[in-house]
């Protein structure tokens, strides 16, 4: 194609684009699509998640820690990155418990999304990643997340909306991320059952009964050769991942063979495609490319 393809990944906290989506992202660099990032949040309420890190220098600098973090992960991926500025919104230990004043979570959706708008139209994405209207699991931040993609989407191209956020710009497919799944980790528990490994995720397939999967697998990328990269922009995230912990407890090379791809509900397409895919790019052609470039 005459101009790159370009595609766009929403994502919540820093380390959330490493967990979701990061070895699509790196075979998509490695290819020539231009990726950008756009995390909304910094991430400055996150719990540190590796007992290592668990000092009180890296609490009291939780911030400034998790963008350095995020600017590691950003280079072992090749991505491009941008905070969008918002506040992280904390996961409350209990549903009634109110969210702290003037987070994400609680903005008023035009405030949240715009400057997101401003992205779209500034990058000018053909592709957009974002969560579920779930957020994939419920975190106020992933499911505010899902709310402004989606938002982005449909208004980036109006230039009646959001008229001060630059010229409009119209992405042409819009993916949920659907990479923790039953069908996924029922592959891999059988897997390492077979090879008398043991199985650290009997527990998450069992949440599934009470918790059915909302929206369907239409798109499988192929990106094993890119799950090193991926491992190592996740283990960039030094206060969220344990190099010791559940990230890394299934053998990355059984993982390539039992489950190389990483997978995608199409939400919205304003291009004829045919379902299942195994590109995000399926169905935008050469001459839609170059009449959308800059």
């Amino acid at each position: 194609m005459s101009a790159p393809l370009r595609l766009m990944a929403v994502h919540a906290h820093p380390d959330d684009e490493s967990s979701k989506g990061a070895a699509t992202m790196a075979r998509y660099v490695a290819e020539g699509v231009d990726v950008l990032v756009c995390t909304l949040t910094g991430g400055e309420r996150g719990s540190i998640l590796n007992p290592k890190m668990d000092r009180p220098d890296i609490l009291e600098n939780m911030g400034e820690v998790r963008r350095l973090e995020m600017e590691r992960a950003r280079e072992i991926l090749g991505v491009e990155q941008r905070f969008m500025g918002f506040v992280d919104s904390g996961l409350p230990d209990d549903e009634s418990e109110p969210l702290p004043e003037g987070c994400f979570a609680l903005q008023p959706l035009e405030v949240a999304a715009a400057p997101l708008v401003a992205a779209v139209r500034e990058f000018r994405p053909h592709v957009i990643l974002t969560y579920d209207d779930d957020g994939g699991y419920p975190h106020p931040d992933h499911i505010m997340t899902n709310r402004v993609s989606v938002e982005a989407f449909e208004a980036a191209g109006d230039p009646d909306r959001y008229p001060e956020a630059g010229d409009p710009w119209q992405p042409l497919k819009l993916y949920y991320q659907m990479g923790f799944t039953k069908e996924r980790f029922e592959a891999l528990h059988e897997a390492m059952d077979a090879r008398g490994m043991g199985s650290p995720y009997a527990d998450w397939i069992s949440r599934w009964e009470d918790r059915p999967q909302k929206w369907p697998v239409t798109t499988r990328v192929p990106c094993g050769d890119y799950f090193e990269v991926r491992d190592r922009a996740l283990l960039a995230h030094a206060t969220q991942v344990d190099p010791d912990g559940f990230w890394f407890v299934c053998p990355r090379e059984l993982q390539e063979e039992i489950w190389p791809t990483e997978d995608y509900h199409l939400a919205r397409s304003l291009v004829d495609t045919e379902l299942p895919e195994d590109d995000l790019f399926a169905g935008i052609h050469a001459d839609e490319v170059s009449r959308t470039c800059h």
